[in-house]
């Protein structure tokens, strides 16, 4: 028994468990210091601006903050990468129209290259940033979403999504040839799934169908860890949908005007060829659009979607 004049007994620590993981927690509390105090220094050392200009800008390179970084570069792309998604999350919220991740041009988004490039160049390991780069940037500026992508492929020659990205970007700008060939590099990366191979011949010989715009956006769609990403590809399958649905919405009206010289002024008037096609109609006879929404008979056999749909507009 411990008598009072005693000092209790020092535990023996003899693998150093119990110092290491005080050394850690130290390590990892001082970088996050440290990119709280980077990210001050940033904001201290921007240039003045008018009130009229936007205040997001980014006043240094890469590499100047990965050098001021020291060894804490991880945990600075982060930083970037949160930056990034705030940076146009408030451009979203403070437009007045509904807008799709991959057509964002009227937002101004000039400062979105150089934060996604700043965090790649932190850590360029870091994949997240180049797939985000290749879904919004080419629309605000391709060439930087062409530069970043390779940039993402030569510090990363291995992992196959990186060129599916870079693909996406040529298809977009109907350089299927150009997408095809990034399509088939990335088939002979390790890992690489099947449909990579097939996905450079199918972009070959027929680049600009709808099909191949399916395959993309589902593969998009199965593969985002960005929740933005993944309801943006899904937004796009339902408009890929929509299109299919329309056609054969204008083929009932057209068989409708062939029998009876004219078109109808209402769905009820073709609601047995809707009902034969197993369409889903509302109340009114109207067939619903992919996203659940009626559409809209117009003048002329015309076929539009309601303007409250989910579907993205054309």
């Amino acid at each position: 028994m411990m008598s009072a004049t005693q000092t209790p007994p020092v535990l023996n620590d003899p693998t150093g468990t119990v110092s290491r993981t005080l050394r850690l927690a130290a390590i990892i509390l001082a970088g996050i210091i440290s990119i709280v105090f980077l990210s001050r220094w940033i904001d201290a050392h921007r240039p003045a601006t008018p009130s009229s200009r936007e205040e997001e800008g980014l006043y240094l390179s890469g590499n100047a903050v990965r050098r001021l970084s020291l060894a804490f570069n991880g945990l600075a792309a982060d930083w970037y990468w949160m930056r990034s998604l705030q940076y146009v999350g408030k451009k979203i919220l403070s437009s007045p129209d509904d807008v799709v991740m991959d057509d964002l041009s009227k937002l101004n988004l000039k400062n979105l290259a150089p934060l996604l490039d700043t965090a790649s160049t932190l850590d360029p390991q870091f994949l997240q940033p180049y797939q985000y780069a290749a879904v919004v940037l080419p629309a605000v500026d391709v060439e930087e979403a062409i530069r970043i992508a390779n940039k993402g492929i030569t510090n990363n020659p291995a992992a196959w999504p990186l060129y599916q990205h870079l693909g996406y970007i040529y298809w977009r700008q109907r350089d299927y040839k150009t997408a095809s060939e990034t399509y088939a590099r990335g088939a002979r990366a390790p890992g690489a799934p099947p449909w990579m191979e097939a996905m450079s011949a199918h972009m070959a010989s027929e680049g600009g169908s709808r099909a191949v715009a399916r395959e993309i956006y589902s593969r998009m769609y199965e593969q985002a860890s960005d929740e933005k990403v993944k309801d943006m590809a899904y937004r796009r399958l339902l408009q890929l949908d929509s299109l299919d649905a329309e056609d054969v919405l204008k083929r009932v009206l057209a068989a409708y005007q062939t029998r009876l010289g004219r078109c109808p002024t209402s769905w009820k008037e073709v609601e047995p060829a809707l009902r034969s096609l197993k369409w889903t109609i509302d109340s009114a006879a109207a067939p619903l659009d992919p996203g659940g929404s009626p559409y809209v008979l117009e003048q002329g056999c015309a076929v539009t979607l309601n303007p409250d749909s989910k579907v993205p507009k054309i």
